[in-house]
Protein backbone atom coordinates (compact mmCIF):
# COMPACT_ATOMS: atom_id res chain seq x y z
CA UNK A 1 0.00 0.00 0.00
CA UNK A 2 2.85 2.62 0.98
CA UNK A 3 3.77 2.09 -3.07
CA UNK A 4 0.68 3.27 -3.69
CA UNK A 5 0.68 6.17 -2.00
CA UNK A 6 4.50 6.86 -3.12
CA UNK A 7 2.65 7.28 -6.84
CA UNK A 8 -0.30 9.17 -5.51
CA UNK A 9 2.35 11.98 -4.57
CA UNK A 10 3.99 11.51 -7.98
CA UNK A 11 0.71 12.10 -9.82
CA UNK A 12 -0.34 14.95 -7.74
CA UNK A 13 3.33 16.34 -8.09
CA UNK A 14 2.87 16.06 -11.75
CA UNK A 15 -0.93 16.95 -11.97
CA UNK A 16 -1.59 19.66 -9.47
CA UNK A 17 -1.24 23.15 -11.63
CA UNK A 18 -4.12 21.28 -14.39
CA UNK A 19 -6.02 20.41 -11.66
CA UNK A 20 -6.05 23.38 -9.87
CA UNK A 21 -7.30 25.17 -12.82
CA UNK A 22 -9.92 22.62 -12.82
CA UNK A 23 -10.76 22.24 -9.31
CA UNK A 24 -10.81 26.17 -9.56
CA UNK A 25 -12.14 27.49 -12.38
CA UNK A 26 -15.22 25.20 -11.57
CA UNK A 27 -15.92 26.15 -8.07
CA UNK A 28 -15.57 30.10 -9.72
CA UNK A 29 -18.45 29.32 -11.57
CA UNK A 30 -20.65 27.59 -9.49
CA UNK A 31 -20.25 31.31 -7.79
CA UNK A 32 -20.00 33.89 -10.09
CA UNK A 33 -23.08 32.15 -11.91
CA UNK A 34 -24.83 32.62 -8.72
CA UNK A 35 -24.41 35.94 -8.28
CA UNK A 36 -25.12 36.70 -11.70
CA UNK A 37 -28.57 35.15 -11.97
CA UNK A 38 -29.42 36.87 -8.64
CA UNK A 39 -28.80 39.98 -10.38
CA UNK A 40 -30.87 39.22 -13.15
CA UNK A 41 -33.62 36.87 -11.19
CA UNK A 42 -33.90 38.51 -8.26
CA UNK A 43 -37.34 38.48 -7.97
CA UNK A 44 -39.80 34.96 -7.42
CA UNK A 45 -41.87 36.41 -10.05
CA UNK A 46 -39.10 36.44 -12.59
CA UNK A 47 -38.18 32.91 -11.61
CA UNK A 48 -40.98 31.57 -11.79
CA UNK A 49 -41.32 33.11 -15.70
CA UNK A 50 -38.13 31.79 -16.40
CA UNK A 51 -38.68 28.23 -14.87
CA UNK A 52 -42.36 28.05 -16.92
CA UNK A 53 -40.80 29.41 -20.07
CA UNK A 54 -37.99 26.54 -19.84
CA UNK A 55 -41.12 24.14 -19.13
CA UNK A 56 -42.58 25.49 -22.02
CA UNK A 57 -39.86 25.04 -24.37
CA UNK A 58 -37.58 21.79 -24.58
CA UNK A 59 -35.00 22.81 -25.97
CA UNK A 60 -33.86 24.90 -23.13
CA UNK A 61 -33.94 21.55 -20.76
CA UNK A 62 -31.66 20.29 -23.62
CA UNK A 63 -28.75 22.10 -22.04
CA UNK A 64 -29.52 22.89 -18.78
CA UNK A 65 -30.94 20.73 -15.67
CA UNK A 66 -33.93 19.25 -14.26
CA UNK A 67 -36.40 22.33 -12.84
CA UNK A 68 -37.29 21.77 -9.23
CA UNK A 69 -38.53 24.82 -7.70
CA UNK A 70 -38.79 28.87 -8.15
CA UNK A 71 -36.38 29.21 -5.12
CA UNK A 72 -33.05 31.43 -6.09
CA UNK A 73 -30.87 27.80 -5.00
CA UNK A 74 -33.22 25.42 -6.95
CA UNK A 75 -33.06 27.85 -9.75
CA UNK A 76 -29.41 27.96 -9.74
CA UNK A 77 -29.15 24.09 -9.64
CA UNK A 78 -31.23 23.89 -12.95
CA UNK A 79 -29.05 26.38 -14.49
CA UNK A 80 -25.21 25.41 -13.46
CA UNK A 81 -25.59 21.35 -12.27
CA UNK A 82 -25.09 20.04 -15.99
CA UNK A 83 -22.36 21.97 -17.09
CA UNK A 84 -20.31 21.48 -13.27
CA UNK A 85 -20.71 17.73 -13.85
CA UNK A 86 -20.03 17.65 -17.12
CA UNK A 87 -16.44 20.26 -16.15
CA UNK A 88 -15.88 17.50 -13.23
CA UNK A 89 -16.14 14.39 -15.57
CA UNK A 90 -13.92 15.86 -18.59
CA UNK A 91 -11.07 16.26 -15.89
CA UNK A 92 -11.75 12.94 -14.10
CA UNK A 93 -11.42 11.03 -17.44
CA UNK A 94 -8.74 12.67 -19.00
CA UNK A 95 -7.53 12.43 -15.36
CA UNK A 96 -8.08 8.54 -15.91
CA UNK A 97 -6.22 8.36 -19.10
CA UNK A 98 -3.26 10.19 -18.53
CA UNK A 99 -1.92 7.95 -15.96
CA UNK A 100 -2.87 4.86 -17.54
CA UNK A 101 -2.53 4.61 -21.63
CA UNK A 102 -0.52 7.30 -22.17
CA UNK A 103 1.98 5.97 -19.99
CA UNK A 104 2.19 2.64 -21.62
CA UNK A 105 2.60 3.92 -25.19
CA UNK A 106 6.03 5.52 -24.89
CA UNK A 107 7.05 2.99 -22.29
CA UNK A 108 7.17 4.43 -19.44
CA UNK A 109 4.56 2.36 -17.30
CA UNK A 110 6.97 -0.55 -18.20
CA UNK A 111 9.84 1.03 -15.94
CA UNK A 112 7.13 1.03 -12.89
CA UNK A 113 6.01 -2.46 -13.31
CA UNK A 114 9.41 -3.72 -13.83
CA UNK A 115 9.85 -2.21 -10.50
CA UNK A 116 7.96 -3.77 -6.86
CA UNK A 117 5.11 -1.92 -7.63
CA UNK A 118 4.24 -4.17 -9.72
CA UNK A 119 1.20 -3.94 -12.47
CA UNK A 120 -1.56 -2.69 -10.43
CA UNK A 121 -0.02 -0.30 -8.29
CA UNK A 122 0.05 1.97 -10.71
CA UNK A 123 -4.01 2.07 -11.85
CA UNK A 124 -4.63 1.62 -8.44
CA UNK A 125 -2.64 4.89 -7.55
CA UNK A 126 -4.92 6.07 -10.26
CA UNK A 127 -8.07 5.33 -8.39
CA UNK A 128 -7.46 7.40 -5.48
CA UNK A 129 -5.71 10.08 -7.27
CA UNK A 130 -8.67 10.72 -9.19
CA UNK A 131 -11.32 10.14 -5.93
CA UNK A 132 -9.40 12.43 -4.19
CA UNK A 133 -9.24 15.00 -6.93
CA UNK A 134 -13.54 14.64 -6.93
CA UNK A 135 -13.38 14.98 -3.26
CA UNK A 136 -11.52 18.11 -3.39
CA UNK A 137 -13.99 19.20 -6.08
CA UNK A 138 -16.99 18.33 -4.31
CA UNK A 139 -15.77 20.69 -1.54
CA UNK A 140 -15.16 23.45 -3.29
CA UNK A 141 -18.11 23.43 -5.07
CA UNK A 142 -20.27 23.27 -1.58
CA UNK A 143 -18.21 25.95 -0.27
CA UNK A 144 -19.20 28.61 -3.32
CA UNK A 145 -22.57 27.29 -2.62
CA UNK A 146 -22.28 27.83 1.21
CA UNK A 147 -20.88 31.20 0.38
CA UNK A 148 -23.62 32.50 -1.83
CA UNK A 149 -26.23 31.93 1.60
CA UNK A 150 -27.65 28.52 0.35
CA UNK A 151 -28.66 26.29 3.11
CA UNK A 152 -26.25 23.54 3.98
CA UNK A 153 -27.32 20.21 3.19
CA UNK A 154 -28.46 21.34 -0.59
CA UNK A 155 -25.01 22.70 -0.86
CA UNK A 156 -23.26 19.53 0.35
CA UNK A 157 -25.37 17.74 -1.82
CA UNK A 158 -24.37 19.97 -5.17
CA UNK A 159 -21.41 19.26 -3.98
CA UNK A 160 -21.23 15.39 -3.88
CA UNK A 161 -23.66 15.39 -7.24
CA UNK A 162 -20.98 17.11 -8.96
CA UNK A 163 -18.10 15.08 -7.85
CA UNK A 164 -19.78 11.60 -7.83
CA UNK A 165 -20.04 12.48 -12.20
CA UNK A 166 -17.00 12.90 -11.74
CA UNK A 167 -16.06 9.54 -10.41
CA UNK A 168 -18.32 7.95 -13.14
CA UNK A 169 -16.40 9.14 -15.62
CA UNK A 170 -12.95 8.33 -14.09
CA UNK A 171 -14.09 4.38 -13.85
CA UNK A 172 -15.14 5.38 -18.13
CA UNK A 173 -11.87 6.76 -18.62
CA UNK A 174 -10.07 4.02 -16.92
CA UNK A 175 -12.21 1.45 -18.56
CA UNK A 176 -11.81 2.82 -22.07
CA UNK A 177 -7.74 2.61 -21.72
CA UNK A 178 -7.88 -0.92 -21.23
CA UNK A 179 -10.14 -1.38 -24.32
CA UNK A 180 -8.40 0.97 -26.96
CA UNK A 181 -4.76 0.60 -28.47
CA UNK A 182 -4.09 4.81 -27.51
CA UNK A 183 -4.55 6.99 -25.59
CA UNK A 184 -5.98 9.42 -28.45
CA UNK A 185 -8.59 6.47 -29.18
CA UNK A 186 -9.18 5.93 -25.41
CA UNK A 187 -10.08 9.85 -24.73
CA UNK A 188 -11.86 9.88 -27.77
CA UNK A 189 -13.73 7.11 -26.62
CA UNK A 190 -14.31 8.67 -22.84
CA UNK A 191 -15.68 12.27 -24.90
CA UNK A 192 -18.22 10.47 -26.80
CA UNK A 193 -19.33 8.69 -24.17
CA UNK A 194 -20.14 11.54 -22.08
CA UNK A 195 -21.34 14.17 -25.11
CA UNK A 196 -24.19 10.61 -25.71
CA UNK A 197 -25.05 10.36 -21.19
CA UNK A 198 -25.49 14.36 -21.34
CA UNK A 199 -27.58 14.68 -24.62
CA UNK A 200 -29.56 11.40 -23.42
CA UNK A 201 -30.38 13.42 -20.11
CA UNK A 202 -31.09 16.55 -21.81
CA UNK A 203 -33.57 14.85 -24.26
CA UNK A 204 -35.23 12.66 -21.03
CA UNK A 205 -35.45 15.85 -19.36
CA UNK A 206 -37.24 17.76 -22.67
CA UNK A 207 -39.47 14.87 -22.84
CA UNK A 208 -40.56 14.75 -19.41
CA UNK A 209 -44.09 15.69 -17.72
CA UNK A 210 -43.86 19.29 -16.25
CA UNK A 211 -46.17 19.91 -12.81
CA UNK A 212 -49.87 21.94 -13.17
CA UNK A 213 -48.23 24.86 -11.51
CA UNK A 214 -45.22 24.79 -14.28
CA UNK A 215 -41.97 24.91 -11.26
CA UNK A 216 -41.61 21.25 -11.36
CA UNK A 217 -40.51 19.23 -14.45
CA UNK A 218 -40.34 15.03 -14.03
CA UNK A 219 -38.15 13.52 -16.37
CA UNK A 220 -38.79 10.55 -18.12
CA UNK A 221 -37.33 7.39 -18.25
CA UNK A 222 -34.31 8.67 -20.65
CA UNK A 223 -32.88 10.40 -17.73
CA UNK A 224 -32.22 7.48 -15.53
CA UNK A 225 -29.54 5.73 -18.41
CA UNK A 226 -27.20 8.94 -17.93
CA UNK A 227 -24.69 9.58 -14.68
CA UNK A 228 -26.06 13.35 -15.66
CA UNK A 229 -29.59 12.39 -14.59
CA UNK A 230 -28.91 10.88 -11.65
CA UNK A 231 -26.80 14.01 -10.42
CA UNK A 232 -29.72 16.35 -11.31
CA UNK A 233 -32.42 13.96 -10.17
CA UNK A 234 -30.79 14.54 -6.46
CA UNK A 235 -33.09 17.83 -6.62
CA UNK A 236 -30.68 19.49 -4.29
CA UNK A 237 -32.35 22.19 -2.16
CA UNK A 238 -35.85 20.55 -2.70
CA UNK A 239 -36.14 17.01 -2.06
CA UNK A 240 -32.11 16.19 -1.15
CA UNK A 241 -32.48 13.25 -2.24
CA UNK A 242 -28.94 11.36 -1.47
CA UNK A 243 -29.27 8.25 -3.09
CA UNK A 244 -29.14 9.31 -7.04
CA UNK A 245 -25.41 10.13 -6.16
CA UNK A 246 -24.49 7.31 -5.20
CA UNK A 247 -25.56 5.12 -8.48
CA UNK A 248 -22.72 7.11 -9.79
CA UNK A 249 -20.39 6.14 -7.44
CA UNK A 250 -21.43 2.98 -7.65
CA UNK A 251 -20.95 3.36 -11.77
CA UNK A 252 -17.31 4.66 -11.23
CA UNK A 253 -16.28 2.22 -8.96
CA UNK A 254 -17.72 -1.31 -10.80
CA UNK A 255 -15.80 0.35 -14.19
CA UNK A 256 -12.40 0.94 -12.12
CA UNK A 257 -13.02 -2.66 -10.39
CA UNK A 258 -13.09 -4.07 -13.62
CA UNK A 259 -10.17 -2.02 -15.26
CA UNK A 260 -8.13 -3.41 -12.47
CA UNK A 261 -8.96 -6.96 -13.43
CA UNK A 262 -8.54 -6.28 -17.07
CA UNK A 263 -5.12 -4.65 -16.52
CA UNK A 264 -4.05 -8.05 -15.04
CA UNK A 265 -5.46 -9.82 -17.99
CA UNK A 266 -3.56 -8.29 -20.96
CA UNK A 267 -0.06 -7.95 -21.90
CA UNK A 268 1.43 -4.29 -20.95
CA UNK A 269 0.69 -1.80 -24.04
CA UNK A 270 -1.93 -4.45 -25.14
CA UNK A 271 -5.53 -3.35 -25.78
CA UNK A 272 -8.75 -5.57 -25.87
CA UNK A 273 -9.87 -4.16 -28.86
CA UNK A 274 -7.52 -4.96 -31.54
CA UNK A 275 -5.78 -2.10 -34.06
CA UNK A 276 -7.23 -2.50 -38.02
CA UNK A 277 -4.11 -3.86 -40.20
CA UNK A 278 -2.41 -1.66 -42.30
CA UNK A 279 -2.83 -1.66 -46.13
CA UNK A 280 0.15 -3.32 -48.09
CA UNK A 281 0.41 -0.06 -50.28
CA UNK A 282 -0.01 3.27 -49.68
CA UNK A 283 -2.78 5.16 -51.65
CA UNK A 284 -1.71 8.56 -53.91
CA UNK A 285 -2.76 10.87 -51.38
CA UNK A 286 -0.31 10.12 -49.05
CA UNK A 287 2.07 11.83 -51.03
CA UNK A 288 1.62 15.10 -49.62
CA UNK A 289 1.31 16.71 -46.18
CA UNK A 290 -1.77 17.13 -46.36
CA UNK A 291 -3.35 14.27 -47.62
CA UNK A 292 -1.54 12.63 -44.69
CA UNK A 293 -3.12 14.55 -42.04
CA UNK A 294 -6.11 13.77 -43.81
CA UNK A 295 -5.51 10.38 -43.27
CA UNK A 296 -4.58 11.11 -39.63
CA UNK A 297 -7.96 12.76 -38.45
CA UNK A 298 -10.88 11.88 -40.52
CA UNK A 299 -11.94 9.17 -38.62
CA UNK A 300 -12.33 11.86 -35.94
CA UNK A 301 -13.88 14.41 -38.42
CA UNK A 302 -16.44 11.46 -39.00
CA UNK A 303 -17.40 11.45 -35.52
CA UNK A 304 -17.73 15.40 -35.27
CA UNK A 305 -20.05 15.30 -38.35
CA UNK A 306 -22.53 12.67 -36.72
CA UNK A 307 -22.70 14.57 -33.76
CA UNK A 308 -23.39 17.58 -35.92
CA UNK A 309 -25.86 15.34 -37.77
CA UNK A 310 -27.83 14.43 -34.54
CA UNK A 311 -27.57 18.21 -33.68
CA UNK A 312 -29.16 19.72 -36.60
CA UNK A 313 -31.92 16.60 -36.77
CA UNK A 314 -33.22 17.62 -33.18
CA UNK A 315 -33.22 21.46 -34.23
CA UNK A 316 -36.17 21.13 -36.14
CA UNK A 317 -37.71 17.30 -34.99
CA UNK A 318 -38.40 19.13 -31.54
CA UNK A 319 -40.63 21.26 -32.80
CA UNK A 320 -43.09 18.97 -32.59
CA UNK A 321 -42.49 18.17 -29.06
CA UNK A 322 -42.79 21.76 -28.09
CA UNK A 323 -46.65 21.43 -29.51
CA UNK A 324 -47.56 18.28 -28.16
CA UNK A 325 -46.39 19.51 -24.26
CA UNK A 326 -48.52 22.79 -25.24
CA UNK A 327 -51.45 21.04 -26.55
CA UNK A 328 -51.16 19.04 -23.43
CA UNK A 329 -50.97 21.85 -20.64
CA UNK A 330 -53.12 24.79 -21.44
CA UNK A 331 -50.40 27.12 -19.34
CA UNK A 332 -47.67 25.87 -21.04
CA UNK A 333 -49.46 26.73 -24.48
CA UNK A 334 -50.07 30.40 -23.64
CA UNK A 335 -46.63 30.89 -22.54
CA UNK A 336 -45.70 29.36 -25.87
CA UNK A 337 -48.05 32.35 -27.49
CA UNK A 338 -46.63 34.87 -26.01
CA UNK A 339 -42.95 34.06 -26.72
CA UNK A 340 -43.39 32.25 -29.88
CA UNK A 341 -44.63 35.34 -32.16
CA UNK A 342 -44.43 34.66 -36.04
CA UNK A 343 -42.69 31.95 -36.27
CA UNK A 344 -40.17 33.11 -33.62
CA UNK A 345 -39.71 30.40 -31.37
CA UNK A 346 -39.07 27.78 -34.04
CA UNK A 347 -36.11 30.46 -35.46
CA UNK A 348 -34.99 30.63 -31.98
CA UNK A 349 -34.71 26.96 -31.37
CA UNK A 350 -32.67 26.20 -34.35
CA UNK A 351 -30.93 29.45 -33.25
CA UNK A 352 -29.84 28.12 -29.87
CA UNK A 353 -28.92 24.16 -31.23
CA UNK A 354 -27.06 25.76 -33.95
CA UNK A 355 -24.51 27.47 -31.31
CA UNK A 356 -24.18 24.03 -29.84
CA UNK A 357 -23.33 22.95 -33.07
CA UNK A 358 -20.82 25.81 -33.80
CA UNK A 359 -19.00 24.94 -30.52
CA UNK A 360 -18.86 21.25 -32.06
CA UNK A 361 -17.55 22.12 -34.98
CA UNK A 362 -14.70 24.23 -33.27
CA UNK A 363 -13.61 21.26 -31.02
CA UNK A 364 -13.31 19.38 -34.39
CA UNK A 365 -10.57 22.42 -35.87
CA UNK A 366 -9.30 22.50 -32.53
CA UNK A 367 -8.70 18.90 -32.19
CA UNK A 368 -6.67 19.17 -35.56
CA UNK A 369 -4.85 21.92 -35.02
CA UNK A 370 -3.75 20.29 -31.61
CA UNK A 371 -3.05 17.48 -33.65
CA UNK A 372 -0.02 19.34 -35.06
CA UNK A 373 1.24 19.76 -32.25
CA UNK A 374 1.00 16.17 -31.14
CA UNK A 375 3.22 15.06 -34.11
CA UNK A 376 6.40 17.67 -32.82
CA UNK A 377 6.03 16.86 -29.80
CA UNK A 378 6.53 12.93 -30.16
CA UNK A 379 9.09 14.30 -32.91
CA UNK A 380 7.11 12.42 -35.57
CA UNK A 381 6.71 15.84 -37.56
CA UNK A 382 10.62 16.07 -37.91
CA UNK A 383 9.88 12.49 -40.25
CA UNK A 384 7.77 15.12 -42.90
CA UNK A 385 9.90 18.10 -42.33
CA UNK A 386 13.20 16.37 -42.91
CA UNK A 387 11.46 16.08 -46.75
CA UNK A 388 11.01 18.63 -49.07
CA UNK A 389 8.14 19.91 -47.45
CA UNK A 390 8.51 23.47 -45.62
CA UNK A 391 6.80 24.33 -42.33
CA UNK A 392 4.47 26.53 -43.76
CA UNK A 393 3.34 23.74 -46.20
CA UNK A 394 3.21 21.25 -43.23
CA UNK A 395 1.13 23.85 -40.87
CA UNK A 396 -1.01 24.48 -43.82
CA UNK A 397 -2.12 21.23 -44.28
CA UNK A 398 -3.34 21.07 -41.14
CA UNK A 399 -5.43 24.40 -40.95
CA UNK A 400 -7.09 23.23 -44.21
CA UNK A 401 -7.89 20.03 -43.05
CA UNK A 402 -9.12 21.72 -39.70
CA UNK A 403 -11.20 23.87 -42.33
CA UNK A 404 -12.48 21.06 -44.03
CA UNK A 405 -13.58 19.23 -40.93
CA UNK A 406 -15.22 22.33 -39.06
CA UNK A 407 -17.54 22.67 -42.28
CA UNK A 408 -17.71 18.80 -42.64
CA UNK A 409 -19.65 19.11 -38.88
CA UNK A 410 -21.61 22.14 -39.81
CA UNK A 411 -22.65 20.74 -43.56
CA UNK A 412 -23.99 17.69 -41.46
CA UNK A 413 -26.17 19.44 -39.29
CA UNK A 414 -27.76 21.46 -42.18
CA UNK A 415 -28.38 18.45 -43.42
CA UNK A 416 -29.59 16.63 -39.97
CA UNK A 417 -32.04 19.97 -40.07
CA UNK A 418 -33.51 19.67 -43.50
CA UNK A 419 -34.31 16.16 -43.40
CA UNK A 420 -35.46 16.89 -39.83
CA UNK A 421 -38.29 19.69 -41.61
CA UNK A 422 -38.69 17.52 -45.08
CA UNK A 423 -39.80 14.82 -42.17
CA UNK A 424 -42.67 17.33 -41.04
CA UNK A 425 -43.40 18.72 -44.88
CA UNK A 426 -41.28 21.11 -44.89
CA UNK A 427 -40.74 24.55 -44.24
CA UNK A 428 -39.17 27.09 -46.95
CA UNK A 429 -38.31 29.73 -44.36
CA UNK A 430 -37.04 27.84 -41.50
CA UNK A 431 -34.59 25.89 -44.21
CA UNK A 432 -33.73 29.48 -44.85
CA UNK A 433 -32.90 30.10 -41.49
CA UNK A 434 -31.10 26.65 -41.15
CA UNK A 435 -28.65 27.64 -44.01
CA UNK A 436 -28.01 31.07 -42.91
CA UNK A 437 -27.50 29.87 -39.28
CA UNK A 438 -25.06 27.62 -40.51
CA UNK A 439 -23.46 29.22 -42.46
CA UNK A 440 -22.70 31.87 -39.72
CA UNK A 441 -21.45 29.47 -37.33
CA UNK A 442 -18.75 28.35 -40.06
CA UNK A 443 -17.22 31.59 -39.69
CA UNK A 444 -17.64 32.10 -35.83
CA UNK A 445 -15.98 27.92 -35.50
CA UNK A 446 -13.08 29.51 -37.69
CA UNK A 447 -12.20 31.77 -35.46
CA UNK A 448 -10.59 29.21 -32.68
CA UNK A 449 -9.43 27.52 -35.57
CA UNK A 450 -7.22 30.81 -36.27
CA UNK A 451 -6.67 31.40 -32.54
CA UNK A 452 -5.35 27.86 -31.86
CA UNK A 453 -3.33 28.32 -34.90
CA UNK A 454 -1.56 31.12 -33.46
CA UNK A 455 -1.33 29.85 -30.24
CA UNK A 456 0.76 26.76 -31.81
CA UNK A 457 3.08 29.20 -33.66
CA UNK A 458 3.71 31.60 -30.60
CA UNK A 459 3.79 28.92 -27.58
CA UNK A 460 3.52 26.07 -28.75
CA UNK A 461 3.32 24.33 -25.56
CA UNK A 462 0.47 26.25 -24.18
CA UNK A 463 -1.37 25.08 -27.60
CA UNK A 464 -3.56 22.22 -26.06
CA UNK A 465 -4.67 24.35 -23.06
CA UNK A 466 -4.97 27.26 -24.43
CA UNK A 467 -7.39 26.25 -27.92
CA UNK A 468 -9.66 24.32 -25.48
CA UNK A 469 -9.91 27.14 -22.60
CA UNK A 470 -10.74 29.22 -25.30
CA UNK A 471 -13.34 26.63 -26.38
CA UNK A 472 -14.64 26.55 -23.14
CA UNK A 473 -14.86 30.33 -22.84
CA UNK A 474 -16.65 31.14 -25.93
CA UNK A 475 -19.21 28.41 -24.91
CA UNK A 476 -19.80 29.97 -21.55
CA UNK A 477 -19.76 33.32 -22.88
CA UNK A 478 -22.39 32.86 -26.19
CA UNK A 479 -24.19 30.00 -24.37
CA UNK A 480 -24.94 31.32 -20.55
CA UNK A 481 -23.87 35.51 -21.01
CA UNK A 482 -27.28 36.15 -21.41
CA UNK A 483 -29.05 34.30 -18.60
CA UNK A 484 -25.95 35.35 -15.81
CA UNK A 485 -26.64 39.05 -17.12
CA UNK A 486 -23.10 39.23 -18.13
CA UNK A 487 -22.55 42.91 -19.95
CA UNK A 488 -23.12 42.34 -23.82
CA UNK A 489 -19.76 43.08 -24.49
CA UNK A 490 -18.62 40.80 -23.06
CA UNK A 491 -21.20 38.31 -24.58
CA UNK A 492 -20.09 39.69 -27.96
CA UNK A 493 -16.96 38.63 -27.03
CA UNK A 494 -17.55 34.55 -28.19
CA UNK A 495 -17.78 34.30 -31.49
CA UNK A 496 -20.94 31.88 -31.29
CA UNK A 497 -22.56 34.89 -30.05
CA UNK A 498 -21.62 37.31 -33.26
CA UNK A 499 -22.37 35.25 -35.62
CA UNK A 500 -25.32 36.00 -38.10
CA UNK A 501 -29.11 35.43 -36.86
CA UNK A 502 -32.40 35.11 -38.60
CA UNK A 503 -35.18 37.16 -36.96
CA UNK A 504 -38.56 36.53 -38.63
CA UNK A 505 -37.59 37.90 -42.46
CA UNK A 506 -34.61 40.03 -41.64
CA UNK A 507 -30.72 38.89 -41.12
CA UNK A 508 -29.14 40.43 -38.63
CA UNK A 509 -25.66 40.07 -39.26
CA UNK A 510 -24.25 40.97 -36.29
CA UNK A 511 -20.17 40.64 -36.05
CA UNK A 512 -19.78 38.86 -39.06
CA UNK A 513 -17.06 41.12 -40.68
CA UNK A 514 -15.26 41.36 -37.56
CA UNK A 515 -15.17 37.46 -37.33
CA UNK A 516 -13.97 37.20 -41.14
CA UNK A 517 -11.35 39.44 -40.14
CA UNK A 518 -10.08 37.62 -37.27
CA UNK A 519 -9.97 34.85 -38.82
CA UNK A 520 -7.92 36.13 -42.00
CA UNK A 521 -5.12 37.76 -39.58
CA UNK A 522 -5.33 34.81 -37.60
CA UNK A 523 -4.36 32.40 -40.38
CA UNK A 524 -2.26 34.99 -41.89
CA UNK A 525 0.02 35.60 -39.52
CA UNK A 526 0.27 31.90 -37.77
CA UNK A 527 1.45 30.91 -41.13
CA UNK A 528 3.99 33.98 -41.93
CA UNK A 529 4.88 33.48 -38.29
CA UNK A 530 5.86 29.71 -38.76
CA UNK A 531 8.40 30.06 -41.34
CA UNK A 532 11.13 31.12 -38.58
CA UNK A 533 9.79 29.05 -35.79
CA UNK A 534 12.00 26.24 -34.49
CA UNK A 535 10.53 22.57 -33.71
CA UNK A 536 9.95 22.58 -30.14
CA UNK A 537 9.83 18.83 -29.23
CA UNK A 538 9.64 19.14 -25.46
CA UNK A 539 5.95 19.79 -23.70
Amino acid sequence: MNRVWVLVGQRARRDWRQLAVWIVGTAALAYLSFTGVAESFGTAQERQALIATALANPVILLFRGLPSGTGQSELMVFLILPWLAMLAAFMSSFLAVRHTRAEEEPGRAELVSATPAGRTAPIVATIVHGVLANAILAALVAGAFLLTGSDIEGSVLVGIATGSVGVAFLGVGLFAAQLIRTSRGANALSVWTLLVSFVICGIGNAVGTPSDDLTRMQSSWLTWLSPFGWAENTRAFDENAWWPAGLCLALGFVLAGVSVALTTARDLGGSFVAERGGRVTAPATLSTPTGLVWRLTRGSIAGWAVGGLLVGMLSTTLAGVVEEIGADNPAIEQILAQISGSGDLQQATITTFYTMLGILAACCAVQIVCRARQEESHGTAEVVLAAVVGRVRWLAGYLTVALVGLVAVIVAGAAGSLLGLASQGGDDQLARTVLITGAGQVAAASVFLALTALAFVLAPRLTIALGWTLVILGMVLGMFGPIFGFPEWLTQLSPMASAPVVQGDDVDLQGLGWLILAVGVGVGASLVLMRRRELTAGG
